[in-house]
């Protein structure tokens, strides 16, 4: 019973989501609470739930929240103008060059394993060009989403360290076999990107120079950058993210600290302070009142047990006779069930289940955890209702989550089979 509840609750989020038949608030927080008191769990069970599920992404709402803050201030005071020059000399006028340029700039900006960060600087760096040469947001939000999947095969990304950690193995020894496979990724995505960006091209044409609305666009800001702190600036974008990878302090802080001391540093008035939080304000509230709505989302399926229903039901449908292909099966299945289990749920809670059974059949732990690795959270966590940094790239790029996923989740389903054929190939998932 827990089992089909849970999986009701998930069909029932992605379709309001994609129909958008309500708001994605609703989703996450009227839905489960309805079918768990259907299924028979009372009010109070329900508030300790969901007290539950908001503590535990709290630190990442605030971090959120705060982030939005502080790399918008980063925007305004013009600390991503080099690289929207570096794009624009590159790509000019062109759509195409933009699109490729968009997705090398998402690889490089989720080198520190975080996504929120990925999204806040590549949106933030690149929305403008996209508007100016009338591009559209969609495609930007899908290169960016892909681009980042891919990238957090890193061994320091969330899923590696989560699968290492859930089957006691070396996070090092698991990613290694994996780097030629997570290179043959990249290059699908930068051919997504050339495609997307060609389609892009001939909807809107090329433009043989800068268009004159970035130039407008930059001359109406110019009060509020502060080229002359430029280095200033960078220093303390750099401290923050170290300090955030580093984990000396609770993830929230680098943020909330961050943000004063940039105000500070580059608005003496008070009253310049409080229009630049002002400007940002909507994104940061958008963000956090998602990021809480899906907390009480996961706090709700976690603590009625019906995450690790499903699990055991996942599990204990896959025919015996297919043990010895469990790698290959969860590796083609990994990026669709980044559609269901939020990471800690799928590593802590499915895979573990999913790895003893398969190793009756002789299949070692750590194949498991690589063929887990090609997509759960990996290449289809930026189009998952379950993480928070998908929101908030849907914020920052303005499009709708039923849009990003329509387009993205074809995309990321063909990267991931075409990441496990190469597995296959190399003998990885043997």
């Amino acid at each position: 019973m827990l089992a089909v509840s849970g999986f009701l609750i998930i069909g029932i989020l992605l379709y309001l989501v994609l129909t958008k038949k309500t708001s994605v608030h609703f989703a996450l927080v009227v839905v489960p609470i309805i079918i768990a008191l259907l299924t028979g769990f009372g009010f109070s069970e329900l508030g300790e739930y969901m007290g539950d599920g908001l503590s535990s992404i709290a630190q990442t709402g605030i971090m959120l929240t705060f982030a939005v803050l502080f790399f918008g201030i980063m925007y305004d005071v013009g600390l991503f103008d080099p690289v929207i020059k570096g794009v624009i000399n590159y790509g000019g006028g062109d759509p195409l060059k933009i699109a490729v340029g968009t997705a090398v700039i998402a690889m490089m900006s989720h080198l520190d394993g975080s996504g929120a960060s990925t999204f806040l600087i590549t949106v933030s760096a690149i929305l403008p060009v996209y508007q100016a040469l009338k591009m559209s947001p969609l495609t930007l939000a899908v290169i960016a989403a892909l681009s980042a999947g891919t990238m957090n095969m890193a061994p320091w990304g969330g899923p590696t360290v989560r699968a290492a950690s859930a089957l006691n193995v070396d996070v090092v020894e698991l990613y290694t076999p994996l780097l030629p496979v997570q290179i043959v990724g990249l290059v699908c995505v930068l051919l997504v990107s050339f495609w997307l960006g060609k389609q892009e091209r001939k909807r809107v044409g090329k433009k043989e120079e800068l268009p004159p609305e970035i130039k407008n666009a930059q001359e109406n800001e110019a009060a509020n950058r502060r080229r002359k702190m430029f280095i200033p600036n960078l220093l303390i974008t750099a401290a923050v993210i170290v300090t955030l990878i580093s984990g000396i302090v609770p993830l929230a802080i680098p943020f909330i600290v961050g943000v004063p001391l940039v105000l500070m540093l580059n608005y003496r008035e008070v009253s310049e302070q409080q229009e630049r939080i002002e400007a940002h304000a909507k994104g940061a509230v958008y963000t956090s009142s998602i990021i809480f709505s899906a907390g009480i989302f996961t706090g709700i399926l976690s603590g009625t047990g019906m995450i690790e229903a499903m699990a055991g039901t996942l599990a204990e449908g896959i025919p015996s006779g297919w043990g010895s292909s469990f790698p290959i099966l969860l590796g083609f299945l990994s990026m669709p069930l980044s559609l269901l289990f939020d990471p800690d749920s799928f590593y802590f809670g499915v895979l573990p289940v999913l790895s003893a059974t398969a190793e009756t059949f002789g299949v070692e732990p750590m194949t498991m955890g690589r063929a887990a690795i090609l997509g759960q959270m990996t290449v289809g966590f930026p189009v998952s209702p379950l993480t928070g940094s998908t929101w908030l790239l849907v914020g920052l790029a303005g499009v709708h989550l039923g849009d990003l996923q329509k387009k993205a989740i074809p995309f990321a389903m063909a990267i991931t089979a075409v990441m496990t054929i190469t597995a296959m190939i190399l003998g990885i998932l043997i």
